[in-house]
């Protein structure tokens, strides 16, 4: 299982208030949630007016498969009229340890 996380921070220029920075970051996350199925969140930069950092987090058994959707995301994001990308950084994780728990049932217990 792979696990890719994405961040991209943006700059919003023309914007003068944090309700039309969410009106403009509600509209990308609610794309890119229906068109890539991966998890998307605002994790940076909440209370600046034209600042915003993205969060996007994929699963998927292809680490080739995340990596090229997380590029696109990060393009589709370019896309959107009045945006300017500061910086975006991918990351894919494999290095899970999984930690079998075993269950005991047991019959006095009330």
């Amino acid at each position: 299982m792979f696990i890719g996380i994405g961040r991209v921070e943006i700059f919003l220029p023309g914007l003068n208030s944090l309700k039309s920075k969410r009106r403009v970051i509600n509209s990308i996350k609610g794309k890119i949630r229906s068109k890539f199925n991966v998890g998307v969140s605002e994790i940076d930069f909440l209370d600046k007016w034209q600042r915003a950092s993205i969060g996007i987090v994929g699963v998927s058994n292809d680490s080739k498969f995340l990596q090229s959707s997380l590029n696109k995301i990060v393009n589709q994001i370019r896309e959107f009229r009045d945006i300017n990308i500061l910086d975006w950084s991918i990351k894919i994780n494999n290095d899970f340890e999984t930690e079998k728990s075993k269950f005991v049932y047991n019959e006095n217990s009330p």
